[in-house]
């Protein structure tokens, strides 16, 4: 038997499903394509597969991807905190920077750099290096000007550890004949030297010098830093009375280091005759003190102990030259037991038939010293009966002698 459905009703039925299919299926813009699933369905597998037939287990697969991805993960900060690096400063910085700028700015007076200038220019100007306590008097009976240096307080600290080692040099310009140097104070911002020192000037001459004092910090070992100065022109000044002050000290110039010349010297002991020899080889460059352009040089030696003079022994005078040829041997008894204390020191004068000799230059080897002086003494101990040949830099006479006050440690 056949079941008869109307036609009407067929056609109600496939509207509804119609509507029903429609009902549950998403938009066009909803639907991944195809083609795209399923090539990354076929890109998964093939990974899969490649890693199921890689010769090597799992977890070191997995090991080398921790690595990889760390790897990425550092780049990746690297180039963030490159950005970040660039960005502008922060506020307060900017603001700090910006201060002349906008002051400037504000007045449309000057560019900011120049006001920049000024402020580093005053505040180097105002730099604090301490101050002197001096006393200054002149002797009329004996045309003598006497240099009082008392004491100094909170003294610019120019060492490593916070402090220096002050002394003070005191000389009159333009001439710079004589210089006097207090003692070292060591380790002191504070320190208190109490020593005075007179120059013979007639008193008609001082209208037209500056005194000049200058506190150093030495360093056995290298330049001595100029902590601070007061120079001060004897024209401002009224010497009727005694005068005694304080004064702040201004930043000073590191005076310029003057060329006197060089000398050759040799040294030789013999430990079981306790003989020293020292030989005056020759010397070079040395300064001009003659009006001619010359000089009239001869050598000094001092034999030192523990700070006593032992010998004294000196070179002939080589006429009108600056390359003196000496090559002339001294020698000192000094027992083996002193050996390791003994200092000579080696001058160079000019002679003046008429005045006094001036000295050109100074040097001195053996305990204490620094640099060549100590290596050739050093040299000759552990070469006992065989000659140590060394050249050294003369210096100025009062820096050797406030090199040699300097306690050694």
């Amino acid at each position: 038997m056949q079941l008869v459905i109307p036609h009407h009703r067929m056609q109600r039925a496939a509207e509804h499903e119609g509507e029903l299919e429609e009902e549950f299926t998403l938009p066009p813009s909803h639907h991944l394509p195809a083609h795209h699933s399923h090539s990354f369905m076929e890109m998964k597998n093939r990974f899969f597969n490649e890693l199921g037939h890689l010769p090597m287990p799992m977890w070191a697969v997995g090991a080398i991807v921790v690595v990889v991805l760390a790897l990425v993960g550092c780049f990746a900060f690297c180039i963030y905190k490159k950005g970040l690096g660039g960005k502008n400063p922060p506020k307060k910085a900017r603001k700090r920077k910006a201060g002349p700028v906008q002051r400037k700015n504000e007045g449309g007076g000057e560019p900011a750099q120049e006001e920049t200038k000024k402020e580093a220019g005053e505040e180097k100007e105002h730099a604090y290096f301490g101050k002197l306590e001096y006393t200054l008097d002149y002797n009329f009976t004996e045309n003598q000007f006497i240099v009082g240096i008392l004491q100094a307080q909170d003294l610019a600290a120019m060492d490593i550890g916070g402090t220096s080692d002050p002394y003070v040099k005191v000389y009159m310009l333009p001439d710079k004949k004589k210089k006097f140097e207090t003692k070292i104070q060591r380790k002191n911002l504070c320190p208190v030297f109490n020593e005075t020192f007179s120059f013979k000037v007639p008193f008609n001459d001082l209208a037209g010098q500056i005194l000049v004092l200058q506190v150093f910090d030495f360093d056995r070992f290298g330049k001595h830093d100029v902590i601070g100065e007061i120079k001060i022109p004897m024209n401002s000044i009224d010497l009727a009375q005694p005068i005694h002050e304080w004064r702040d000290l201004i930043g000073g110039d590191k005076e310029q280091q003057e060329k006197l010349g060089d000398i050759c010297i040799s040294l030789r002991y013999v430990p079981t005759s306790g003989k020293l020899t020292v030989c005056v080889m020759e010397a070079k460059n040395l300064k001009k003190m003659d009006v001619g352009g010359l000089s009239d040089p001869f050598v000094k030696i001092i034999l030192q102990h523990n700070g006593k003079r032992l010998k004294k022994k000196k070179t002939t005078v080589k006429q009108n030259t600056l390359n003196p040829y000496f090559n002339e041997s001294f020698s000192f008894e000094v027992p083996f037991a002193q050996i390791q204390k003994v200092q000579v020191m080696i001058t160079v004068y000019d002679y003046d038939k008429l005045g006094s000799n001036d000295p050109i230059g100074k040097c001195w080897i053996g305990y204490g010293a620094s640099g060549v002086g100590l290596r050739q003494w050093s040299d000759m101990l552990a070469n006992p009966r065989r000659p140590v040949a060394q050249w050294h830099t003369l210096l100025p006479e009062e820096e050797v002698d406030v090199a040699l006050k300097a306690p050694v440690h």
